[in-house]
């Protein structure tokens, strides 16, 4: 109130005299900006609140002038990224959706067949929706012709075996793609899409999790630290019981999941190679349509794993607390603790790729390869230095008379 009675005095005394008018202009050159949170303009009929970080009472005009003024530390809606969903209706679909409201950024249109999409509400509401791709690809085109919108991310959340034509469909939109895991189902495929990078000059980046959660980076920096000559000695375990639904829909079809090792494995596949170099062997003991089982050798680590959907072959511990996972990997015997931090690691990977430095086409290649070997592999059974869970009794499909 102190300043808006000052504004009016100084501008009494502009009109009614010259010396006034030298007065005024002399206290301003030592006036330093008013409080932005309290200051009310005397003209309320056109007057805005000013940018209290730049504003200079030079004169009345020059302070009306600044009124419009946007403060310089807020993301503008120039500076916020348009994105685009496919698959918005699975499981991981919603951790991209707060990856995007995290980053600041903005998702403009969402696609799935599904339409049980309410989630995206509580991140987008204002997002348009589509059960039908023609739709979406049409919509899309329109934003960027008639609207100048042009998209800059596509998210991709869909099933395995559709995310080569969804990445390709992303880079032919003018966009980057941020894909989950698996990136593709064959190694080739990389390939190919390296080639659709280079006519388009947009870039395909992998959701690798893993790789941004601090318990193993941690680790991997004490690998790298520690003999140079060391091989470790791994068991990894990883077991998360599926119902007969998953039999019935695209998961459990090895031809669109890719199976078990690459459904439920190619992220833990990923991280080992991140962690202890380049394959030197690869061995499967069992593979069926509930578990996987094999040796991997690194350059700097043995493993034995073992993978399954099957509730039966979780340790009675496990099943004793009501529990229908469990994860475990033990590096000479010692157990790696990494069962927290998991929500906000998609997040972590967004702010990555959005500042360039996500994990690309060429990062996944090796666990590409490794679980598309296993996939066409004979398995061998209990021969060698095999996983204790592979003695397990093997059971039939659900949907076996």
């Amino acid at each position: 109130m102190v300043l808006e009675n000052l504004c009016s005095i100084l501008e009494t005394q502009i009109k009614n005299s010259k010396e006034a008018q030298r007065r005024v202009k002399r206290d301003h050159k030592t006036a330093r900006p008013h409080n932005c949170k309290t200051a009310r303009l005397h003209d309320r009929k056109t007057a805005r609140p000013h940018n209290c970080t730049t504003a200079r009472l030079h004169d009345i005009k020059t302070i009306r002038n600044r009124t419009t003024a946007r403060p310089h530390d807020c993301k503008t809606l120039k500076d916020m990224k348009n994105f685009a969903l496919i698959g918005a209706s699975g499981y991981i679909a919603p951790r991209h959706m707060k990856a995007i409201k995290e980053t600041d950024n903005t998702l403009i249109a969402a696609l799935d067949k599904f339409d049980s999409v309410g989630i995206i509400d509580s991140y987008f509401p204002n997002a348009d929706f589509f059960t039908e791709f023609e739709r979406f690809d049409r919509h899309i085109s329109k934003l960027k012709f008639e609207k100048n919108t042009q998209l800059d991310y596509v998210s991709i959340c869909t099933p395995n075996y559709l995310h080569d034509a969804h990445i390709r469909f992303a880079l032919r939109q003018g966009a980057d793609a941020i894909c989950e895991k698996p990136l593709v189902l064959n190694p080739w495929n990389i390939d190919a899409l390296a080639n659709i990078e280079k006519e388009t000059g947009k870039k395909v980046f992998n959701i690798l999790q893993l790789r941004v959660h601090p318990s193993i980076i941690a680790l991997r920096e004490k690998i790298a630290a520690g003999p140079k000559d060391k091989i470790y000695d791994v068991d990894l375990t990883y077991l998360t019981s599926r119902g007969h639904w998953y039999y019935t829909s695209w998961k459990g079809d090895i031809t669109k999941s890719g199976g078990i090792a690459t459904n439920i494995g190619v992220h833990f596949f990923d991280m080992l190679s991140w962690i202890f170099g380049d394959l030197k062997q690869n061995i499967v003991h069992i593979n069926t349509h509930d578990r996987s089982a094999g040796y991997l050798e690194f350059e700097k680590a043995r493993v034995r794993w073992f993978l399954s959907t099957n509730y039966e072959v979780l340790p009675d511990a496990v099943k004793a607390k009501g529990q229908t996972t469990y994860r475990s990997i033990t590096i000479e015997g010692e157990e790696l603790e990494f069962s927290g931090g998991f929500t906000d690691l998609h997040t972590v990977s967004y702010q990555e790729i959005i500042a360039g430095k996500g994990y690309g086409l060429e990062a996944p290649r090796q666990a590409i390869e490794i679980v598309h070997s296993i996939r066409h592999a004979q398995p061998i059974g209990p021969k060698g230095d095999y996983h204790p869970f592979v003695l397990k009794p093997l059971a039939k499909h659900p949907f076996e008379k």
